[in-house]
């Protein structure tokens, strides 16, 4: 008998999906102590991000906007803070600290960063609230979605969707209010006389916002964040999570809805059945629409809404609470658990929160000894010296100086340890403005006799800003000749 080809049997079964196909989850509006932080952080993140551009704050020569992103001057607002690009280091810093506090929250209570504060999922909860807000309750959205298209079903998810494009559209054109002046931003956007750049990173926005938040959703965090894929190794045993009681909610004997001879907690215990009524409340409140019961999962971002659902149901029926409930996974699998709580005494957790401390401690250092100019000195190479005619060596600096201030600034130029005469800037120019937030470069020579050569290898520049005489920059530089590049290795 002629054995079948394995290959060619292999080709006849159904090729297995790389993709699932979503299916829509529409969840159950819930109440708790979890949902109402949720609903206080996404208020709170919002009036933030819609209000920061609007809201006023006094400045010199600068649009009086309290955060504004100068891409054309190359100055960024915040406050009284400005920042340019060669406070790169404090934005480095800035960087450092918030990937290690989010490190550092994640290795203490899970997910809650993508749970409470992550754009997606604040943007999503609007969304399902728009939904449900036109819609109805998970009942009513349940069955409009398995109704055949009529009048009602195009009306509400025309509703729905048109909504969900002007928060969209809002959420864009906000983002665009903080690299101008909000006011004069908006005169010019509804005018139509904005660069296309502008109207194109609106309509991005808003299409990328629309299409995550009210089409995509959970999917977001399973197939493209990568967070929730490399989370694992950021929990630990005594990491906080939200996790269902096997134990209690099991049993001996599995979980069971409440009936007649299994209602009371005694009946129940009597019977060897779990305190888990098999409602299924966790999951319908699920955004992600997992079973909190199956254990820890990936698409779990740590909303704790599980947690409210549960609670409200062991009140309902005189069950003590925290079937499921924040805990470690060394608690909940004890037999006996104690009572829940953060364990900051960790190698992992304490490194990161002496990271974090030291390097916030290192930006308050820098920023709080920014100077309001900054001075960069740098000689001429090429030549690195010339000899002039009637002997004299030449050195050539070019002096740049960045205002680093809001309003327009005058410096003086001078130099300490040079013979005088010796000093040339500019054509006699020893005097230079900047306006706020602009650079200025200014060439020097300085001319020296072989025997001033032989006693001065270097001196310094000093740049002084005027009405601050008591705030001089000083610069030591080198006077290069033939005897110091003589000096030099080959």
């Amino acid at each position: 008998m002629q054995e079948k080809n394995p290959i060619k049997a292999a080709d006849c079964q159904e090729e297995q999906a790389l993709f699932q196909k979503r299916i829509p989850i529409h969840p159950r509006s819930v109440k708790g102590t979890f949902r109402t932080f949720k609903s206080v952080v996404l208020w709170l993140a919002f009036a933030v991000y819609f209000g920061l551009p609007w809201l006023p704050w006094g400045r010199h020569d600068v649009p009086d906007q309290a955060v504004l992103f100068d891409m054309v001057g190359r100055r960024f607002f915040i406050l009284d803070l400005v920042l340019y690009p060669q406070d790169l280091i404090s934005l480095s810093v800035l960087l450092f600290i918030a990937a290690a506090l989010l490190f550092f929250i994640t290795g203490l209570v899970g997910r809650a960063f993508c749970g409470y504060f992550c754009f997606q999922t604040l943007w999503t909860d609007v969304f399902i609230t728009i939904e449900k807000w036109v819609q109805g309750e998970r009942p009513a959205r349940l069955k409009l979605h398995n109704q055949a298209w009529n009048g009602e079903k195009i009306a509400k998810y025309g509703l729905t969707h048109t909504l969900w494009l002007l928060v969209s559209f809002l959420t864009a054109y906000s983002f665009i209010l903080y690299f101008g002046y909000a006011p004069e931003l908006t005169a010019r956007f509804f005018a139509g006389s904005l660069p296309l750049v502008a109207y194109s990173t609106v309509l991005i926005i808003s299409l990328t916002t629309y299409a995550a938040a009210g089409l995509a959703r959970e999917q977001v965090c399973v197939y493209m964040c990568p967070y929730s894929r490399f989370q694992g190794v950021m929990y630990e045993p005594e990491t906080l999570a939200p996790y269902y009681d096997n134990l209690r909610g099991e049993g001996k004997a599995g979980r069971a809805a409440l009936r007649a001879g299994s209602k009371t907690q005694a009946e129940r215990h009597a019977k060897g059945v779990g305190d888990c009524i098999d409602c299924g409340m966790c999951m319908q409140v699920c955004p992600a629409g997992i079973d909190i019961r199956n254990g820890m999962q990936y698409p779990c971002i740590s909303c704790g809404l599980c947690i409210d659902a549960c609670n409200t149901i062991m009140d309902s029926v005189g069950f003590p609470r925290g079937l499921v409930r924040y805990d470690s996974e060394i608690n909940i699998e004890s037999e006996k658990p104690g009572k829940v709580h953060l364990d900051l005494l960790r190698v992992r957790t304490v490194g990161y929160g002496v990271a974090i401390l030291v390097m916030i401690g290192a930006l308050v250092y820098n920023l709080a000894t920014r100077t309001e100019v900054q001075l960069s000195i740098q000689p001429v190479r090429q030549p690195l010296f010339v000899v002039m005619s009637d002997g004299h060596i030449r050195n050539r600096y070019q002096i740049h100086i960045t205002n680093k201030t809001v309003e327009e600034q005058n410096y003086h130029i001078a130099a300490r340890g040079l013979p005088e005469q010796a000093l040339d800037i500019g054509g006699g120019m020893s005097d230079v403005k900047v306006r706020s937030g602009k650079s200025v470069l200014v060439l020097a020579n300085v001319d020296l006799t072989q025997d001033e050569v032989n006693k001065i290898a270097e001196f310094e520049f000093i740049v002084t800003p005027k009405g601050k005489q008591d705030q001089p920059l000083v610069k030591k530089v080198r006077f290069n000749s033939r005897q110091e590049a003589d000096k030099e290795p080959s």
